[in-house]
């Protein structure tokens, strides 16, 4: 990729911004009806993980990594919650509210990737919610999330 091309991580304007969204989202999400219930034990360090994991995928510090477990961990959190399509397709909506709401750039170019992002990843989540308790036990590679360049935007491993 270009040098002179911000990542999505910095477009976004980086961990702040980023904080600022997961804050407001969890707040719509405490009162929603829909996805609420899903949230009922959340820990209130729940936001910051979330905008340090779509940090990383984003291409900013890998703290999700480091600090949470990577992408695996994550996956483990969505196991057995048996999230229906009504609840993920109402995650998206509030979510895309929180980043109107905090200021996320609204350019063409990164709602674009970002509305793909939490559109594959929603989906993700919800077919790994109905696996049961289990994962494998395989490393799951974290997701890097790009411009949308040709070739798709997911690698392996983050390269």
């Amino acid at each position: 990729m270009n040098e002179s091309v911000p990542t999505l991580f910095e477009w976004a304007g980086g961990t702040e911004a980023l904080n600022r969204l997961t804050r407001t989202f969890y707040d719509k999400v405490f009162q929603d009806p829909i996805v609420g219930p899903v949230f009922k034990t959340m820990s209130p360090d729940h936001p910051a993980h979330v905008a340090a994991f779509i940090g990383e995928v984003f291409g900013g510090p890998k703290t999700y990594s480091e600090k949470h477990g990577g992408h695996r961990e994550m996956v483990m959190h969505h196991l057995g919650k048996y999230l229906t399509e009504e609840q993920r397709r109402r995650w998206i909506e509030l979510l895309a509210d929180a980043a109107d709401e905090v200021g996320l750039p609204d350019d063409p170019e990164f709602r674009s990737a970002f509305m793909a992002y939490i559109e594959w990843g929603s989906r993700l989540a919800r077919m790994n919610s109905n696996l049961g308790e289990t994962c494998d036990p395989e490393t799951e590679p974290m997701p890097a999330w790009g411009w949308g360049v040709p070739g798709g935007p997911y690698k392996p491993g983050g390269e």
